[in-house]
């Protein structure tokens, strides 16, 4: 079996099952311990999957939302400052679920604006301010990651028209797509983009390349990239090439 058919089965293997471990796959497809940790590696390395002891992994969510909000807290945080500078008053936003647009939902307190949301964590940080006008994108909860999620989430973006869209993302790969770990969440996130008439994507140093096994969009939907300094500078360029703004913080 070639090594690219062998690594697209894996892939396969783990979205059904979420995680492998390297001594089921060496056994499934008859080939020795090191070659399966050498496809995990290449694997990993192109952003496909997260690398665990003892095999990968494609669900990194399952961490609970609270654990995730203090990983890169500071490189979070000077990304969501960067990103409440591009919102002008009277604009209409949406901001994508994740902990670094939540910290981006805390710069907007007090802004003339209005902020459309599914993430419980922005609503929170939201609900009680009197000059943000707020309205609530309705769905399934995921209640381990502060979300709503599913075809009434995707159905209530279908009416709306927003100025920017704030992205999440699990990664940023090194050839520029915008990927995610969960397969519920690619369908929203692609109509936040379909509703805007320009996508911010927000993208703390340790998203390049990321994570994400599942393609939301390529560079050529996006209109601006907030990373840290410390990003990966080969991707960075790769994306000014294909006219995305980098801005950094």
């Amino acid at each position: 079996m070639l090594t690219a058919t062998r690594q697209a089965h894996i892939l396969n293997s783990l979205r059904t099952d979420g995680e492998v471990t390297v001594e089921e796959l060496a056994e499934q497809f008859g080939v020795s311990l090191s070659t399966i940790r050498r496809d995990l590696n290449a694997l990993s390395a192109e952003g496909l999957l997260r690398r665990v002891r003892g095999g990968g992994s494609i669900e990194p969510d399952q961490i609970p939302f609270t654990d995730v909000e203090r990983q890169h807290a500071p490189e979070k945080s000077r990304v969501a400052e960067r990103a409440a500078e591009l919102v002008s008053e009277g604009d209409v936003v949406i901001i994508d679920i994740g902990t670094t647009t939540a910290l981006l939902a805390a710069q907007l307190r007090g802004r003339r604006i209005t902020v459309i949301t599914a993430s419980l964590a922005v609503i929170d940080e939201l609900r009680d301010d009197d000059v943000v006008e707020l309205i609530v994108l309705g769905g399934a909860v995921r209640k381990n990651y502060n979300s709503m999620i599913g075809t009434l989430t995707e159905q209530a973006l279908a009416q709306i028209r927003a100025t920017t869209c704030f992205l999440g993302t699990s990664g940023i790969r090194a050839d520029g797509t915008i990927s995610d770990t969960t397969g519920m969440e690619v369908p929203v996130k692609r109509a936040m983009i379909e509703s805007s008439q320009r996508t911010v994507v927000l993208a703390d140093a340790s998203k390049f390349p990321g994570v994400g096994v599942l393609s939301v969009c390529g560079p050529e939907q996006i209109s601006t990239v907030i990373t840290n300094d410390d990003a990966d500078a080969a991707t960075l360029d790769l994306l000014r090439e294909q006219g995305v703004e980098v801005m950094t913080a």
